[in-house]
């Protein structure tokens, strides 16, 4: 892929010429979106402020690379996600330098420049494990950080290109021989068709996959078998599909037509106790066949979660499915309480429609939640990086404690060594080395850490580290560069 040479912006760039909808260039360069025709290689954009104008396109560029080698991956498909998990803009494929370009809209200024919108990257490929997980969250672009591009002239600008470290995504090789597998590819049938959680579940797992910004999704890496084919978003009913995959081959035109059946609503509550460090939490529902009981993570849908409540909460839109509610899962100093000798600790599912209650299902028993075990390190603030085959995992020190259960999970959810240790007294935090199998460099781990008490040889948990902290990654400074 050939890339321009970043220019210094100076005063003297202009804008590329304004077209109207006929793709003339004009004074006038206002357009329709629903129907842009800016030619010239513009883009139809929002104006704050104003009527939408035809301007120079913001593009991402970069690279997916195999994290282990940083050899370039051909064929990944690449997508950017808007804040609620929607795809949009232009979806990409690699070519054989894995380097890919995106398309995405943003609000501008009535000059063209960008306005802050924020993307985050999803990326698929055969052979290796779909970017971000729960483990490996995908951080942040800003459009206002794209760089003004200028044509031959060197004074007008045909572009604006966000390029840096954050646009080069590494992915973790599937273990394995990766030959048989095959993969399924369709289309969603509905208005809404972008950024769908799409959902295979068959008698050998389940996989998933998005819908890019036309309503087309692929699959990757999905073992011979029958396959029931499912979508999942926050507004969107879809009737589901059957297919087979052959060894090593794609399952094609696989179609998830919009189907009119009403929506569902759920409702709860959540009550913090005990919880010093946090006021406010989140509930999510994940998809229940994507859910690892050993890590209580799953799959979420775009737009199936409520923020900010200390109480009652209302998630409304939700397709028909089976999900796991999960509340205080994310990073926000609180935790589902642990305890399951009391009521609202259970992890709980549901059916929706509720074969006995219909489109409308009220959780009877609250979700209680507490403050979290703080964690030190490594992942404190996010995955990091540790250059010892044996790292150290710290946390704070829980006071009512009797001792801890530690237990790491590698990034496809296998639990891979755990280990118990006794109540410290003396120290604000509790620190173990790593004692379990060889670490594999490049591949992503999480620690997690349960206090517990006991009490007549009955042993009840007290809290829990953060669902998604305590992530960290091996370099063997010893082979790396």
């Amino acid at each position: 892929m050939q890339r321009l040479v970043t220019i210094v912006v100076g005063a003297a760039l202009v804008a590329l010429p304004a077209c109207n909808t006929t793709g003339g260039s004009t004074s006038d360069n206002t357009c329709d979106p629903s129907a842009p025709e800016c030619g010239d290689g513009l883009v139809c954009a929002q104006v704050q402020g104003g009527e939408p104008m035809c301007f120079a396109p913001i593009l991402i560029r970069g690279q997916v690379v195999a994290l282990l080698d940083d050899s370039p991956i051909e064929g990944a498909l690449v997508q950017a996600v808007d804040i609620n998990g929607a795809a949009v803009g232009t979806s990409g494929t690699t070519d054989a330098d894995g380097q890919y370009e995106l398309t995405v809209p943003a609000m501008r200024d009535a000059e063209g420049t960008p306005l802050e919108s924020v993307y985050t990257l999803r990326v698929q490929a055969a052979g290796f494990q779909e970017f971000p997980t729960e483990l490996r969250p995908a951080l942040p672009l800003d459009a206002t950080t794209a760089v003004a591009q200028t044509g031959d002239d060197a004074t007008t600008v045909s572009g604006f290109v966000i390029d840096n470290a954050l646009t080069v995504v590494k992915l973790i090789a599937l273990p394995g021989d990766t030959s048989t597998l095959g993969s399924i590819t369709g289309t969603i049938s509905a208005e809404a068709n972008a950024g769908i959680l799409v959902v295979a579940d068959g008698d050998a797992g389940t996989l998933t996959g998005f819908s890019d910004s036309d309503g087309v999704f692929t699959i990757f890496n999905v073992p011979a078998g029958s396959y029931t084919v499912r979508g999942f978003a926050s507004g969107v009913q879809l009737d589901e599909a059957t297919v087979t995959v052959n060894a090593g081959e794609a399952a094609t035109d696989v179609s998830l037509a919009s189907v009119d059946r009403p929506l569902n609503t759920i409702s709860g509550s959540v009550q913090i106790v005990n919880a010093p460090g946090g006021s406010l939490t989140s509930v999510v529902l994940a998809v229940e066949s994507t859910f690892v009981e050993n890590a209580a993570r799953g799959a979420v849908p775009p737009g199936l979660r409520v923020g900010d409540i200390d109480g009652p909460f209302t998630i409304e839109n939700v397709p028909d499915g089976r999900y796991v509610v999960l509340a205080a899962f994310e990073n926000d100093n609180l935790v589902r309480d642990p305890d399951q000798t009391i009521g609202g600790t259970a992890i709980v599912r549901i059916e929706l429609p509720d074969p006995n209650g219909g489109n409308v299902v009220a959780i009877s028993e609250g979700f209680k939640v507490t403050g979290a075990l703080d964690i030190v390190g490594p992942g404190a603030d996010g995955p990091e990086e540790v250059d010892s085959a044996a790292p150290t995992f710290e946390w704070a020190d829980d006071s009512s404690e009797d001792g801890y259960e530690l237990r790491v999970f590698d990034a496809f959810g296998n639990l891979v060594w755990s280990n118990e240790l006794p109540s410290v007294s003396g120290s604000p935090t509790v620190t173990q080395a790593y004692a379990g199998p060889a670490l594999e460099p490049g591949l992503f781990y999480q620690f997690r850490v349960t206090s517990f008490r006991e009490r007549n040889g009955v042993r009840t948990s007290i809290s829990t580290t953060e669902d998604l902290k305590g992530v960290f990654y091996f370099v063997d400074s010893a082979v790396s560069p």
